[in-house]
């Protein structure tokens, strides 16, 4: 994409209203723009990013064998009635009247909808385990929207529900939901510490939030220094295989993490004094075991091999998808902008012309643009007739990986410069292997 035909409206002033730096950044990058309090419009960056993010989450809620769909936005409020939840969410949930009278709402979650659908479709044990999820708008009325996405009103969130015929299949769920979102972080470049956490509205007896740490977080945290050493990496997972899921589990939870929620001093003072550790984390997921509330309260019984008939047993597992960009730019920025992880920039590389105009400068930049381009790799090319300083300060803003800078010095010696936004360092290359070196890295991703 050239930005002289690209829509990136950057900011050189931070607006007042932004108290931390992922809202900062957010705003004086061109990615979202404020429509009201805790509402925004993303523009082509900040969305460009979402949907890098939504092609992740789906990737890996797939290759565990969940079912994508698309629940609406709206609900009926005779649902959260019959499950008699109604009344939880308070004034957050926003209610609706339509013209015929009827009672509506915009969900902020999805447990009796989905329930209702399962009921209506599904009553056999011949047909679990089952598990559904869609990534979609939902709205809560916060009290104080404040922090950008980070506590918006309206933000993009993937819920997934889980049905088994029994508390062992149920469990086993819980597990594989628990591994597929370590994977997930961890290609979106950030670590997410699973910990015990408090069911809250939704329910049940078991619940682990992900956090990542960040000054800016909204919960105070405490665990054993020894989790934040733990990586999935590159294993191979068969998510069929209850005790392989199970064991990764029980190496991710042993290790004392804990939200202040659910804080254990005695349990924590076992813990070696060295490695006791307190901080504050951003929720940017969490995953439920809840049993029977929902299948008992709406009827959503399952017959089993005797003739019986029983609840299903059911777990909802949510990832805040917009929410996750406020916590990657927390985790990941400097005085001069935001730093993207390979896994989820906007664009791969961005191209730097020092010289429009220049022929020799235009047609390097054009050969690099395509060259990128036919390895799979999206390049933002600044072409804009700007002094050097303004381009650099736009690209370190906006925070891409890498940066290629060309200009006619470098190039009357047949070189490029290929710049890491994250350490600074650069070095000069031809065009073709400055190309071969980003085709390399993001190979790797």
């Amino acid at each position: 994409m050239r930005l002289t035909q690209y829509f990136l409206p950057v900011l050189k002033e931070t607006p007042a209203e932004a108290q931390i730096a992922s809202h900062r950044l957010m705003l004086r990058a061109g990615m979202i723009k404020q429509a009201s309090a805790g509402i925004y419009s993303w523009l082509p960056l900040g969305f460009k990013v979402l949907r890098r993010l939504e092609d992740i989450v789906h990737q890996e809620q797939q290759r565990a064998g969940h079912i994508p769909m698309l629940m609406p936005t709206l609900q009926s409020a005779d649902l959260w009635r019959e499950s008699g939840r109604y009344d939880d969410y308070g004034k957050e949930m926003l209610r609706i009247t339509d013209r015929h009278g009827r009672d509506m709402l915009y969900g902020p979650t999805n447990e009796e909808l989905i329930t209702d659908i399962f009921r209506q479709t599904i009553s056999s044990y011949k047909d679990l385990p089952k598990t559904l999820y869609h990534i979609q708008w939902k709205f809560r009325d916060e009290i104080r929207p404040r922090f950008g996405v980070m506590r918006g009103r309206e933000f993009f969130m993937k819920d997934g529900y889980s049905f088994d015929m029994d508390r062992e299949s149920a469990i086993h769920a819980y597990n594989r939901h628990m591994v597929s979102y370590l994977r997930t972080y961890e290609r979106m470049g950030l670590q997410a510490i699973p910990m015990k956490a408090d069911t809250g509205p939704i329910g049940g007896d078991y619940s682990h939030e992900f956090l990542v740490l960040a000054e800016t977080g909204e919960s105070e945290v405490f665990y054993d220094r020894a989790v934040t050493d733990l990586k999935l990496g590159e294993r191979a997972v068969n998510y069929a295989d209850v005790k392989q899921v199970a064991a990764i589990c029980e190496e991710f939870t042993t290790p004392y993490a804990r939200t202040d929620e659910t804080h254990d001093a005695a349990i924590y003072a076992d813990v070696p004094a060295e490695r006791q550790m307190s901080a504050r984390g951003i929720e940017v997921g969490q995953i439920f075991y809840f049993g029977t509330k929902y299948s008992q309260a709406l009827g959503a019984d399952v017959v089993m091999p005797d003739g019986s008939r029983v609840p299903a047993e059911m777990g909802s597992h949510g990832i805040g998808v917009s929410r996750l960009i406020g916590a990657l730019i927390e985790a990941n920025h400097d005085e001069r902008g935001i730093i993207w992880p390979e896994g989820v920039t906007p664009f791969h590389a961005g191209i730097v012309n020092l010289k429009q105009g220049d022929s020799a400068a235009d047609a390097a930049c054009d050969a690099l643009f395509a060259g990128l381009a036919s390895r799979g790799l999206e390049a933002l090319y600044d072409d804009r007739d700007e002094r050097a300083g303004g381009k650099f300060a736009t690209m370190d803003l906006i925070g891409l990986p890498w940066r290629i800078t060309v200009g006619p010095r470098g190039l009357a010696k047949g070189v490029v410069e290929l710049t890491s936004r994250r350490t600074n360092e650069s070095e000069e290359l031809t065009p073709e292997a400055a190309i071969d070196r980003l085709a390399q890295i993001y190979a790797g991703v």
